[in-house]
């Protein structure tokens, strides 16, 4: 339903560019015309052979995720150029249009019109082209190293500097595979974590695709670790599979359950609850179970892929969530859109006396394109 929504809001936008890209600056009949109009059918059925299959090859998934980020840009710019556009067109003045070297009386309003058209649309295309071009910069280059200091009341003095390497929404895929892996195990062993934690959304796929691209975690290293929870992509990949994935690879998975973290005679609780979309598949978080009877002088910290879990962690007494799953928004301006679902976007926050740490992810979803919301990896360091 998701997909067939998406592809009809899409046909609507594609018939708004075709008006304004191609209509508006062209001749009726005209060989631009016609070519234009082939050009944008032609992106459409190659955007949505991305949506449907897509994840299977690469070769669709490429042209097709870039152009919906192009779509999107270039929908919102021309929107916003409606305006000025309508009020340059109500003006009644005439311009001549150029044609070959000499310049030739057009029916009135005409040359203007369409030289006013022409202007929008090449503006248009040329910040759509940029925003996405920058933004594939950022969404395929390496992500930040984010310092996030975090005071725990009950944490034990002996605790204080203790490090957490908090990495979220990896997105293995056709656009993401081996090299992205290795990247990230990198970049998390020269920040020397005292563990690991991978909050969801590693893969898009089976094990039996993406097994080989996964693989590099194995190589993690830290003193106390490596933990995943399941994000909402994991449940549609095949998560069982995954599970049993990452326990061979070392990823110690939490299904609402909790373990203690030790250093010395000082202790904190690592707990780690089931994404929301698994009461689909019968594998729902389970609070009660993962924090009940647990001994309350020591905080918890509890991994969970979607910050709205916060409502119920609060209630259980969790000192700090950490989250991922919003992509901070991946592309501006879904920061705005993203709190109707989810009570924080990125970064740290207080909800109902719970600290919830949310990471904007180490990938993307859709297309390889992040705009005001880099790539990240977030090391968390405790005090107490």
């Amino acid at each position: 339903m998701f997909f067939v929504l998406l592809g009809v809001v899409a046909g609507l936008a594609h018939f708004y560019m075709w008006r304004r890209l191609v209509r508006d600056t062209t001749v009726a009949g005209g060989r631009g015309r016609r070519w234009g109009t082939v050009a944008l059918v032609s992106a459409y059925v190659v955007m949505l052979g991305a949506l449907g299959f897509g994840g299977e090859v690469a070769l669709v998934a490429w042209p097709g995720y870039l152009w919906l980020a192009m779509m999107f840009y270039l929908t919102i710019l021309l929107g916003i150029f409606e305006i000025p556009r309508v009020v340059l067109l109500r003006r009644r003045v005439k311009a001549p249009v150029l044609v070959g070297a000499e310049q030739q009386a057009e029916p009135e309003g005409t040359s203007r019109r369409v030289f006013i058209s022409r202007s929008f649309a090449l503006a248009s295309g040329l910040t759509a082209g940029g925003l996405v071009g920058y933004g594939a910069t950022q969404a395929l280059g390496d992500p930040e190293i984010t310092s996030v200091p975090v005071t725990l009341s009950k944490l034990d003095p002996s605790l204080s500097g203790f490090r957490i390497a908090v990495v979220s929404d990896i997105h293995l895929g056709p656009l993401r595979g081996r090299s992205h892996t290795e990247r990230i195990v990198r970049m998390i062993n020269e920040q020397q974590p005292d563990l690991v934690a991978i909050v969801g959304d590693l893969v898009d796929g089976t094990v039996d695709k993406l097994g080989e691209a996964a693989a590099p975690l194995k190589d993690l290293v830290s003193r106390h670790g490596s933990f995943f929870v399941t994000g909402n992509h994991e449940y549609y990949s095949g998560f069982e599979p995954w599970l049993l994935e990452l326990e061979r690879l070392g990823v110690n998975p939490l299904r609402n359950e909790r373990v203690a973290i030790q250093r010395g005679g000082a202790a904190f609780d690592l707990a780690g609850v089931n994404d929301v979309a698994g009461r689909n598949f019968n594998d729902a978080p389970d609070f009660a179970r993962t924090l009940d009877g647990r001994d309350t002088t020591r905080p918890v910290v509890l991994m969970a892929h979607q910050p709205v879990q916060v409502e119920d962690a609060a209630k259980h007494g969790v000192d700090l969530q950490l989250s991922g799953h919003t992509h901070g928004g991946q592309m501006f301006p879904f920061h705005a859109i993203v709190p109707v679902q989810q009570p924080v976007v990125a970064g740290l926050e207080k909800i109902d006396g719970t600290w919830v740490y949310v990471t904007r992810g180490a990938g993307f979803w859709g297309p390889p394109v992040r705009v005001g919301a880099p790539p990240e990896i977030s090391m968390i360091q405790l005090s107490g």
